[in-house]
């Protein structure tokens, strides 16, 4: 078994749920993402998405485009992002981890060596945020050859043919945006829609359900995960604004990281 399908199936069987939340790596600096990764855990995560910085993101809203361009700018690279992964993995990081990547960085390094690099870092999985279904089989028989899982994302707008299809070529579990556009915080969340959602999709698939845009606050992973009943509530840009204010105020954006993650962890009971 692989460890998210581990994961997965102790919080089921503890009817417990997830928190997931998304880091950018290497931000604010190459060198911090091991510390990050050890706050999450120590906050109650169960899997965190590493970021690979990008410079032409196509889903990131404001605040994660500006934090990837911000590590980019302090010379971030994919090959030190996954080794500051390792180093947390050496260091005793046991919870997931799940690298969400451009396809345009696995094709210019290489499907093959690529992803057996994150493996050997102890990766434990892909979103590929940027694929089409119809364009993703060659993609995700190379992650999986390397013993990665793949994730593809579905959309509110997804019919439920198309999203059987997307959740069937899916591993680890499937990614539901809450929200149609691109990442960043919400005011409020539209419960019964995503419910209906997350509902017509367990028809179709058992794999657990993971959803993120616009999850921001404590209250709104609850309604993710109790009112909506997906297995996972995902976090990234109110995460990456408190990183970003802590480092702008002379403060440690890692234990900002920390606090935040304890709070939205809150919102999991």
């Amino acid at each position: 078994m692989s460890r998210l399908a581990s994961i997965f199936a102790d919080l089921r069987a503890r009817k417990a749920k997830a928190l997931m939340p998304f880091v950018c790596g290497a931000y604010p600096a190459p060198g911090v993402t091991a510390g990050v990764l050890a706050a999450m855990e120590r906050a109650g995560a169960s899997v965190v998405e590493v970021g690979y910085p990008f410079s032409d993101p196509i889903a990131d809203g404001p605040v994660i485009a500006a934090a990837m361009h911000d590590a980019l700018q302090r010379r971030a690279t994919p090959a030190g992002v996954t080794g500051e992964i390792a180093a947390a993995r050496a260091a005793g990081l046991k919870i997931g981890v799940v690298a969400m990547v451009s396809v345009s960085i696995v094709h210019r390094l290489g499907p093959e060596k690529y992803f057996a690099s994150l493996k050997s870092a102890g990766v434990d999985g892909v979103i590929l945020p940027d694929v089409v279904l119809e364009d993703a089989q060659a993609w995700i028989a190379s992650a999986r050859d390397a013993g990665l899982t793949v994730t593809l994302l579905v959309a509110p707008t997804t019919d439920v043919k198309r999203a059987e299809k997307i959740a069937r070529s899916c591993s680890g579990f499937v990614y539901m945006l809450a929200r149609a556009g691109i990442t960043g915080e919400s005011a409020s969340i539209a419960t019964d829609a995503l419910r209906e959602r997350v509902r017509l999709l367990r028809g179709v698939s058992d794999l657990p359900i993971a959803v993120g845009f616009g999850v921001s606050n404590a209250a709104q992973v609850r309604q993710i995960v109790h009112d909506c009943d997906a297995d996972a509530a995902i976090v990234g840009s109110a995460l990456v604004r408190r990183m970003c204010d802590a480092q702008a105020a002379g403060q440690d954006p890692i234990l900002a990281a920390e606090l935040f993650a304890r709070e939205l962890a809150k919102g999991l009971v």
